[in-house]
């Protein structure tokens, strides 16, 4: 028989290809190094979209922006000086002694977790837990500890300086960003600019608030009942307060631990007192201070916090839930078609209001340099920004049966 047919199969892979990979590898791998830089611009750009809005005001009510810009951050400076003047040395005091009542406070809550056969296990727990001090750091620790700490101080001033640059040159940066976009794209793009600035704007001043009123309440709470170090336990809880689902057990449990040396009366005060907070909290403070800022339902909330955990941590946790609200808006912006979409005559509406906004633009700036042409776009923006806002106000008439 006739030997079989030898079939050869060859892969021609040009040089094009093979340089668009060995590319696409090393943006992948600088896009790596780069993490702390981005990071570094997403501050910078959460802190400009946070203060914009107030200077704004201020040149609302006719401040001019330099002078504006030199207001707002000069308050952040005298407030933050005070706050670590009148805080920072009780704060470490405080810390120290939580340092050394640490065993006392460790022996009381092993107690009161004993007395019941159910919380025996958990008062083990406690009992065998360790609980690392500063005097226990090594050389080589706190070395790497101070590096740290001065990493995070300098990420962060270059943050607030890139910020602050933003802000002082915003309508050159505006122009050059448009200026790369093409022109019937111009008011899609400072719509998605303006949704931005109130995604971002809107979650750090509602975190800001939330956490500030935490730490208060709590202070006024373990002061008055007379918890000691109340200061550092409610720093603590207020920072503590950022972290969605989380936060409410980094506030309740120490706020409890530290009580048990005073009774089951205060005990029994703290827990309800802090509960009570927690759910006023989240169901009646955070809706208000939050506003329209975010719309994520819960399951979109919970998805985008274990994803950022996940891939990043504390800060991933922190920007899970405004950079989860501002793909969402992506979508709606750029109307991709998904399921659970407006009806059709809505989507068409839309789009009637997009052309007729295009065409009124193009009119405005024929000939225009791309910086005033940005100025422009973003003000029919906010105008048909407001109108929507004004139009969700009013009830939709009932027809007539």
């Amino acid at each position: 028989p006739a030997a079989p047919e030898t079939r050869v199969i060859r892969f021609d892979v040009s040089f094009a290809t093979i340089a668009k990979v060995m590319l696409a590898v090393a943006g992948a791998w600088l896009l790596g190094q780069l993490v702390p830089v981005l990071l570094v611009l997403v501050a910078a750009l959460f802190i400009g979209g946070t203060l914009g809005p107030i200077i704004e005001w201020f040149e609302a009510n006719r401040v001019r922006r330099g002078l504006a810009i030199t207001l707002v951050f000069g308050a952040l400076v005298i407030i933050t000086v005070l706050i670590i003047v009148l805080t920072i040395p009780a704060l470490i005091d405080q810390v120290k002694n939580l340092q050394a009542g640490e065993p006392a406070w460790r022996a009381s809550a092993v107690a009161w977790l004993g007395r019941s056969p159910l919380t025996v296990p958990l008062a083990n727990a406690v009992r065998d837990l360790r609980v690392a001090t500063w005097a226990n750091l090594s050389a080589a620790d706190a070395i790497t500890f101070s590096t740290r700490i001065g990493g995070f101080l300098a990420y962060s001033m270059a943050a607030i300086f890139l910020a602050l640059y933003g802000l002082i040159d915003r309508d050159r940066l505006r122009g050059i960003l448009f200026a790369m976009v093409p022109r019937d794209r111009h008011m899609r793009l400072s719509r998605i600019m303006l949704q931005l600035e109130t995604i971002v704007g809107g979650y750090i001043r509602g975190q800001v608030i939330t956490s500030t009123l935490m730490a208060a309440f709590m202070f006024v709470l373990l002061a008055s009942c007379g918890v000691p170090n109340a200061l550092a336990l409610a720093v603590f809880g207020g920072a503590a307060d950022v972290l969605p689902y989380i936060g409410p057990l980094l506030t309740i449990g120490p706020a409890v631990v530290a009580s048990l040396g005073q009774g089951p009366l205060t005990v029994s005060v703290v827990l309800i007192l802090m509960f009570a907070y927690e759910e006023f909290e989240s169901r009646i403070l955070v809706p208000l201070v939050y506003g329209r800022a975010l719309r994520l339902p819960s399951t979109v909330v919970m998805f985008a916090l274990l994803v950022g955990t996940t891939l990043m941590g504390i800060v991933g946790a922190l920007l899970a839930l405004p950079v989860a609200a501002a793909l969402v808006m992506l979508v709606e912006e750029l109307r991709l078609e998904l399921p659970g979409e407006p009806a059709p005559d809505v989507g068409n509406r839309r789009r009637r209001d997009d052309d007729r906004g295009n065409s009124r633009y193009a009119d405005l700036t024929q000939g225009m340099p791309a910086e005033q042409a940005a100025a422009i776009a973003v003000e029919l923006s906010d105008e048909r920004k407001k109108e929507e806002a004004g139009a969700e106000l009013v009830p939709a008439a009932v027809p007539a049966s």
